[in-house]
Formats: structure tokens, C-alpha cells, sequence
């Protein structure tokens, strides 16, 4: 297979005019394994380790937004942890310290695996995805952009520009449950996010995209004053609703049964943290 190694997103976004099959290459994470294990076999590949303008962030007042081949590494710790704590927790269980160092945001994008670890967060925080492509620049809510396992909202000769977050002063958390208690691909995950007067939360690894559970987000708000404690009964019933919203398999991972009851269990156990 021939490698192109473009400096910019102009000619990185000629070279897919010119060969629309080209397989675009972020950290290598998911793409190598691709070819070692499942014996994928791209004609050519797009390398974009090269175009400073995805490698940046900014943290502003109201929104962060992160490059797409930002590394998982500098979303660990620094600024980017400090502004959202929840895509931190995320970070650091992604595979191991060399996975994290290569690993990027856009790169779980691209994917769109329900087991990408960044996306519950980006699904909790009201994240859009700016890309861009022959015809100009989209923005797209993550929730819309993900419309199956491992299919997004791309056009031909997309490439994912950058991530935007809106800044709040929320309590936001990341957990997920996997067969060991480290480099694990998640059998369940899920980001919560809490303010005075909301609750949201997106479930992973649970169903064909990432679920908000917005039954369960409407009805706690209206079940309990979000400003105080959580009353114990009320908390049951909310974890019960948000595992009523996974839509789980049985797979070679886990059962549908334990992945509900995991959704279940993370659900109770972020909503009692968030009052801490």
C-alpha cells in the first residue's frame, strides 16, 4: 500500500479528491489492528500525524476545542482535564501510556466504535464536530453524527477538523466496566454530567451508537430538587431507568443481562459522586 504524508488540510483533502477510496490514518490505533489481526488491506493510506492545525487546543471561556489528532496523553492531565474532568477520567482508561500517546479523539471518531471511550463524554457534553471536505466546513452535534457501530455522518472526502465543548460549571464523571482493570475495550461505559437543575447522561458500549438517556435525564429532573442530595429511592429509580434505555447484546465481551446491569450500577454510582 502506497502511505501519503500531507503538511495540511488542503492537501491532505487533495489527495482524497484524487483517490476517494484512500483510508485516513489518525493514531493507528483501531487501524492497525484492522490490518495485523482482521486482514484489512487499504490500497492507499492518508497519514495526518504531520498537520499541526489538528495536533492544537484552545480552552476558552465558553468552549474547548480540541484538534482531532490530539493525543488521549494531553487530555490526561494540564488544561484540558482541568475544563473537563470527565474526558479526563475517559483518557486515562484508554489502553496503555504508548496507546494514549498515539490514540486521538478524531481517530475514535472516525471509528465510531460504541466502545470508543471519548464518545459518552462527547455525547453527556453537548459536543459538535467541526470537519471539513470538498464543499466547505460542517458542524455536526455528535448526535448526529454517529448513526451506527462504526458509522458516522461523514461525506466523501471528510476529514474530522476538530471537537468543540461548551465550558459549564457542571459536575461531570466517566466511568466503564471491562472484563480486567486496565487496557480493556469497555463492556459497558457511561459519562454523567449534573447542574442544579439537569442531569445528562450517554451510555456506551450498550448499543448500536451512543444513548442518551434522556427519559431517565427528564425524569430525575422533575422527580427531585438537583440542587440537593438525592434521595436513595429516587436514585434506584433513575439507575433503573437509564439501564431501560440501553439497547445491549450478547457478544464474545459480556451478556445483555450483565451489560444492563452494569449501565445500572454506573449510573447510581456517578449520581452519588456527583453530591460529593
Amino acid at each position: 500500500m502506497s502511505v501519503l504524508v500531507p503538511r495540511s488540510l488542503s492537501e491532505a483533502l487533495d489527495l482524497l479528491r484524487s483517490d476517494p477510496s484512500a483510508t485516513l490514518l489518525a493514531g493507528g490505533t483501531d487501524l492497525m489492528v484492522e490490518i495485523n489481526l482482521h486482514d484489512r488491506r487499504p490500497r492507499s493510506v492518508v497519514s495526518l500525524s504531520r498537520i499541526d492545525e489538528l495536533k492544537t487546543f484552545h480552552v476558552g471561556d465558553d468552549v474547548v476545542t480540541i484538534g482531532a489528532a490530539v493525543p488521549y496523553a494531553d487530555m490526561e492531565h494540564g488544561p484540558l482535564a482541568e475544563a473537563l474532568p470527565a474526558l479526563a477520567q475517559a483518557a486515562r482508561t484508554v489502553g496503555s501510556p504508548q496507546i494514549r500517546a498515539a490514540g486521538t479523539l478524531g481517530g475514535n471518531l472516525g471509528t465510531c466504535s460504541p466502545a470508543g471511550d471519548g464518545l459518552p463524554v462527547l455525547a453527556a457534553l453537548d459536543a459538535v464536530v467541526h470537519v471539513v471536505g470538498p464543499d466547505g466546513d460542517r458542524h455536526i452535534p455528535f448526535n448526529d453524527f454517529m448513526v451506527g457501530v462504526k458509522r458516522n455522518s461523514l461525506a466523501g472526502g471528510e476529514i474530522i477538523r476538530s471537537v468543540s465543548i461548551p465550558r459549564s460549571d457542571c459536575w461531570q464523571g466517566y466511568a466503564k466496566v471491562g472484563s480486567r482493570n486496565a487496557m480493556v475495550i469497555a463492556t459497558a461505559s457511561l459519562c454523567l454530567s449534573r447542574s442544579s437543575s439537569s442531569v445528562t447522561v450517554a451510555l456506551g458500549a450498550v448499543g448500536p451508537t451512543i444513548i442518551r438517556a434522556i427519559d431517565a435525564e427528564s425524569w430525575l429532573a422533575d422527580a427531585c430538587d438537583l440542587s440537593l442530595k438525592v434521595p436513595s429511592d429516587v436514585a434506584s429509580e433513575f439507575a433503573d431507568r437509564v439501564a431501560a434505555s440501553a439497547r445491549p447484546i450478547d457478544d464474545h465481551r459480556s451478556t445483555a443481562a450483565y451489560r444492563r446491569h452494569a449501565v445500572r450500577v454506573l449510573a447510581r454510582r456517578l449520581l452519588e459522586r456527583s453530591e460529593s
